[in-house]
């Protein structure tokens, strides 16, 4: 008996010195921690990061999904916290990443909401769904924006580049300026529309976003462009009786700005631009960018064109494209309207793919910035010898072949009717009425269609080469080769995206505008 006794002895010595495992424990531990074995209690824990207490009462019985009354998690709890362990061992436990609570909410709205952008990265890079709605219908980009929270944008655009432009309009109407250049800085476009032409500049406006306004006119809205009913961003914040607004933003077009220009002449203002972001951006001070105008030459350099165009070779070079022009290459498609509670009405832009920070390795070309001049004037109908138009601020007017729009130095040159492929229509041709106009001060002719934006110049992208860090400003039909030796043209050009085509493998691309940053 006095052996079987020494023995049990030493055994029950042993077993208590052994090294437990992480998380183990017992109801007594949980208590000696200061909590109690609760569904609170065990929220607490998470938030706090305390791994032996949330180990001990998994091993005194507590469920490791057990949820609150509105249905939250432990995980929805640590990732609001921002308590990153928690979230692992929780994870590694077997929550899944995406579990809602009551209102549909994910821990990743959790943290976008809540916490910080370190957390958002981590549960994105552990799967978390960024296209997940919840009750309400908001994803967590749209949740960013309602919140101000800017810096969950640079964490969450990557993922949902096609939801950018929707968010931009959102952030318009709700007036966060801060949201709205971070978007802009991902790629998000300033000439989005909504389905009745509204712009953000618009949406701004007619809800007396003053600072929303100022943010999008510094990075390029246009004060004179129009929705379908011909308003302007003053009308509308005149009808809306934000007097003081509408006083800011009105005032008559000048004959400036009627000036047709060669998407040139746009693409060195682009390359200015992108030169002092690229300055303020660089940490060791301003960097080198070189830009130039179509048709410039130089000494060979390691990225050799296929038309006779580039800049001079530098290390960070700016060159432009040049060739035929081509008809449009795919055709656009809406995307997901934004939150009925917030938006008024759906919204259409181009289709784009989310893609992730490097460009795809089939096609080495990212989209950083694009630009339109949009005449102050809408066309809205024509007769076989004459137009109606409406001016920015005014009233429709009648213009007759070979004369001049009032106000302007746009002269009527020819009123024609032509048939070219609908983007709007499947890619389906469609018959349009076309106005040819001319600038007399500078000779630059352009045709304007009915019911289309009139534009000064063909639309214009700046694109970056990722593999040789080359720039250019590119158009539609224009071509050039790669620094891997790989041939393409541009396809068409949008505000949101670029299409490409590999003239080898004839494999057609749509690339989302990026941004300086995406």
């Amino acid at each position: 008996m006095r052996i079987v006794f020494l023995a049990a002895s030493a055994l029950l010595f042993v077993c208590s010195s052994c090294k437990k495992e992480p998380g183990a424990g017992t109801a007594a531990s949980v208590e000696e921690a200061g909590y109690e074995l609760t569904q609170e209690a065990f929220f607490r824990a998470a938030e706090s990061d305390d791994l032996k207490t949330l180990g001990a009462m998994l091993s005194s019985g507590m469920e490791v999904g057990v949820s609150d009354s509105s249905g939250r998690s432990a995980l929805h709890a640590a990732a609001g916290s921002g308590a990153l362990k928690s979230v692992d061992f929780l994870l590694d436990r077997g929550i899944p990443v995406d579990v809602v609570d009551q209102s549909g909410r994910t821990p990743l709205m959790e943290a976008v909401v809540r916490s910080d952008p370190k957390m958002v990265r981590h549960l994105l890079a552990q799967g978390a769904n960024p296209r997940v709605k919840d009750n309400q219908k908001y994803k967590p980009l749209m949740l960013a924006v309602r919140e101000s929270r800017a810096e969950m944008v640079s964490e969450l655009a990557p993922y949902v580049r096609e939801e950018l432009d929707d968010a931009l309009l959102v952030a318009a109407i709700l007036g966060r300026p801060t949201v709205i250049d971070e978007l802009t800085n991902y790629g998000a476009s300033v000439y989005a529309r909504l389905d009745d032409g509204r712009t953000p500049l618009m949406l701004a406006a007619q809800n007396g976003r003053d600072e929303a306004a100022d943010m999008l006119l510094a990075i390029g809205a246009n004060r004179f462009g129009m929705d379908e009913q011909g308003r302007t961003a003053a009308d509308l914040a005149r009808e809306a009786g934000h007097d003081a607004l509408a006083d800011r933003l009105a005032g008559e077009p000048l004959a400036g700005d009627f000036e047709l220009m060669p998407a040139a002449e746009l693409g060195a203002e682009m390359v200015t631009v992108f030169q002092e972001g690229l300055a303020e951006d660089a940490p060791n001070g301003p960097v080198d960018v070189a830009g130039a105008e179509e048709g410039s030459n130089v000494a060979a350099s390691d990225v050799p064109p296929l038309a006779d165009e580039p800049g001079s070779a530098t290390p960070r070079e700016v060159s432009s494209l040049e060739g035929a022009v081509v008809g449009a290459a795919s055709s656009e498609a809406a995307l997901e309207g934004s939150p009925e509670s917030v938006s008024p009405s759906p919204v259409v832009g181009g289709e784009g793919e989310a893609i992730g920070v490097a460009a795809t390795p089939e096609v080495p070309i990212v989209m950083r910035s694009y630009r339109e001049k949009e005449l102050p004037l809408r066309v809205d109908s024509t007769t076989t010898d004459a137009v109606t138009l409406t001016v920015a601020g005014g009233k429709p007017v009648t213009v007759a072949e070979g004369a001049s729009v009032p106000g302007s130095t746009l002269e009527v040159v020819r009123i024609s009717r032509r048939v070219e492929s609908g983007k709007n229509d499947g890619g389906e041709p469609v018959e349009v009425s076309v106005v040819l106009v001319r600038d007399s001060g500078s000779g630059v002719e352009r045709d304007l269609i009915v019911g289309l934006p009139a534009l000064a110049h063909d639309p214009v992208a700046l694109v970056e080469d990722s593999a040789s860090g080359r720039y250019f400003v590119a158009r539609t039909g224009q071509r050039f080769r790669s620094a891997a030796g790989e041939d393409f043209l541009v396809g068409d050009v949008r505000p949101n995206q670029v299409v490409i085509e590999n003239l080898k493998t004839g494999e057609t691309t749509t690339l989302p505008l990026r941004g300086p940053r995406g």
